[in-house]
């Protein structure tokens, strides 16, 4: 190998890149890390209502160390995402001196829980604590429900619209069954979800009656049990009990 000058030529070609290299990845390290790159801007971004950019300011105090090159994104995401109403973020590096921060808040849907709770669910069906003066509708359910409870409320919204009713609460029990009390005052007892009789046909077929079956009856309908297979039950203030007794009793 060494007396063969063409090996040797290569190899110190090698060396010298190597070299070059390493001399370069020095002096970029000293670059992005020179105080002539400081950290002097940060951009915040988003339709904020609910955020207040005072909390924004507070949280970042302190927290914002080294140059544009160096600053720790995540650790800035993650204190911008401590901030109430602040549901996701994003941010980047702008030459030459500013950090970009797109916020997205949260748009809160219902309350969670009791009334007198902190909890909110958002457009997304995710839990966050915020406190908000809207008459908001009430869901409720187990742990981990809340996309769930989320989906079945838009889609009982839905199929109530034709009536001019909405859905104030949404509950969802521990034995999987659902209970409505709509706008007007009334309580709709679905039961659970069947895989031949699922809560949302059983509220299909008493939007589809209610005109000409409950509609006409002029009195105010207190509650309406439908985990019935071809029927419901109806409470009414006043009434007693009112039955069709051809009805099987519910199975959910």
């Amino acid at each position: 190998m060494w007396d063969n000058p063409r090996l040797l030529t290569l190899l110190a070609n090698a060396l010298f890149v190597v070299a070059a290299l390493l001399a370069a990845a020095a002096g970029i390290y000293e670059l992005v890390r020179s105080p002539a790159f400081p950290l002097k801007i940060i951009r915040i971004e988003g339709d904020l209502v609910k955020v207040e950019r005072a909390r924004i300011v507070a949280a970042l105090q302190g927290q914002l160390h080294g140059t544009i090159f160096t600053a720790d994104l995540d650790l800035v995401r993650e204190r911008f995402e401590t901030v109430p109403w602040v549901r996701r973020v994003v941010v980047r590096r702008a030459w030459p001196d500013r950090l970009e921060v797109r916020v997205e808040e949260h748009i809160e849907l219902a309350r969670w829980g009791r009334r007198e709770d902190m909890r909110l669910v958002n457009m997304q069906g995710e839990l966050f604590n915020a406190a908000s003066d809207r008459d908001l509708p009430l869901f409720a359910g187990p742990a981990g429900s809340e996309s769930e409870v989320t989906r079945a409320y838009a889609e009982f919204a839905k199929l109530l619209r034709p009536l001019g009713l909405e859905p104030r609460q949404v509950l969802l029990s521990e034995r999987r069954a659902w209970q409505l009390k709509l706008d007007s005052g009334l309580v709709l007892q679905l039961g659970r979800n069947l895989a031949k009789d699922g809560v949302n046909e059983r509220l299909a077929r008493f939007v589809e009656a209610y005109p000409r079956a409950l509609g006409p009856m002029k009195r105010r309908l207190d509650y309406v049990d439908l985990r019935y297979p071809s029927g419901f039950v109806l409470r009414v203030p006043g009434l007693q009990r009112v039955e069709d007794s051809k009805t099987p009793r519910p199975k959910a």
